[in-house]
């Protein structure tokens, strides 16, 4: 019996791990999930490209605003921009994890910040007003969604014309939304591309509502 070569048994095994990593992202594109609260530490390291500062340069807060944060996590974000928004300014932010809520929640009033206000529900069907935020945004949580188109015409309707929309994304993430395929969504569900911050690998994108 013929023993396989060194260099074909190689080749196949590389071939398979190709073929696993590419049937394991196109699987997370058809289920599509939030990061559930038992994997939270993925969401708690640091993030070098898509920085708080990197946010507060595109989202540009300004106190006594009105800000949407969808997907807060931990609140990595969350608490830093609930800082610049100052007691006049409100913070809403919504996750369809209420552990997720709860713990930002907790994080909130160990440091005493009284301005933000949580709520359990979907991006996809926002239980907002039309057109009562000054701006939103989202890092790393678009391409957990069943339905990005919707979701994005969701924040299209509750961000005031005038208002801003800024979307975080890494290519860290399993989910990772490209810059190109994030600019046809936005701009289909009307919104209006401004500028880009990073590489493709880690960005973010804001956009104005007209």
């Amino acid at each position: 019996r013929m023993k396989a070569r060194p260099w074909v048994l190689a080749a196949t095994t590389a071939a398979v791990a190709v073929a696993a990593a590419i049937g394991g992202s196109a699987w997370r594109r058809r289920h599509r999930d939030p990061v559930s609260y038992t994997q939270r530490f993925r969401i708690q390291v640091p993030r070098p490209l898509i920085t708080r500062g990197h946010l507060f340069e595109m989202l540009d807060v300004r106190p006594g605003e009105r800000i949407l944060e969808v997907g807060p996590g931990t609140g990595y974000y969350s608490l830093s921009v609930a800082d610049r928004l100052g007691p006049k300014g409100k913070l809403d932010i919504l996750d369809i994890q209420p552990k997720m809520l709860r713990q930002t929640l907790r994080a909130a009033r160990r440091r005493r910040a009284g301005n933000l206000v949580a709520s359990c529900g979907s991006v996809e069907a926002l239980p907002y007003r039309d057109g009562v935020f000054d701006g939103a945004f989202l890092v790393t949580v678009l391409g957990e969604v069943n339905d990005p188109a919707a979701a994005l015409r969701e924040l299209h309707r509750v961000v005031r014309p005038g208002g801003r929309l800024v979307v975080g994304e890494t290519l860290a993430d399993p989910d990772w939304v490209s810059p190109q395929s994030l600019h046809r969504l936005a701009t289909a569900a009307g919104f209006r591309f401004e500028r880009r911050s990073g590489p493709r690998l880690g960005y973010f994108s804001r956009f104005a509502r007209p």
